[in-house]
């Protein structure tokens, strides 16, 4: 097969593919943000997520984009404070509900429990779970989770490890 055919013969297979695969996962998307609505309280649209990755663990953080929708800040407020209690207990039910699937890193952080700590603190427009693993297992564990957040949530968060 020449160079010639083969590139038309790729970009008539991409062409073929490429929308539906994109409306696909398009669908999915918008699928986990109607879920994730239900799982957290809070609408998705309103809100923003960001994860970060950490020397020694991570961070979740979900404010509001209105600084005057004082109502979603405090759902989100009330959320983040549940998860890093139910995190903390190795209950990861919220995730798992949003993404239908058990996200890499839990089964991980699950049996590792005592190895890592979360912490939420409120931030101007919401709140954050700060993670601090204790052992290298258990940080590969969470960086597992926060990079499935990442690609699920569309963030755009970076991917590297932070401060």
């Amino acid at each position: 097969m020449t160079t010639a055919v083969l590139v038309v013969s790729m970009a008539v297979t991409f062409a073929a593919s490429g929308p539906r695969e994109m409306k696909q996962e398009k669908s999915q998307h918008c699928q986990m943000m109607h879920q994730d609505g239900m799982a957290m309280g809070f609408s998705q649209t309103k809100t923003s997520h960001h994860f970060q990755l950490t020397k020694s663990g991570g961070v979740i953080e979900v404010e509001v984009k209105d600084p005057s929708d004082i109502s979603s800040r405090e759902q989100v407020r009330r959320h983040l404070q549940g998860i890093a209690k139910e995190f903390a207990d190795g209950n990861f039910s919220s995730p798992i509900l949003t993404h239908g699937e058990i996200p890499p890193g839990v089964p991980d952080m699950q049996r590792l429990k005592t190895f890592v700590s979360y912490k939420y603190a409120e931030t101007d427009r919401g709140g954050k779970v700060v993670i601090h693993a204790a052992n290298a297992e258990t940080l590969k564990a969470v960086h597992e989770f926060l990079r499935f957040q990442i690609h699920e949530h569309h963030t755009g968060d970076p991917e590297l490890i932070g401060n």
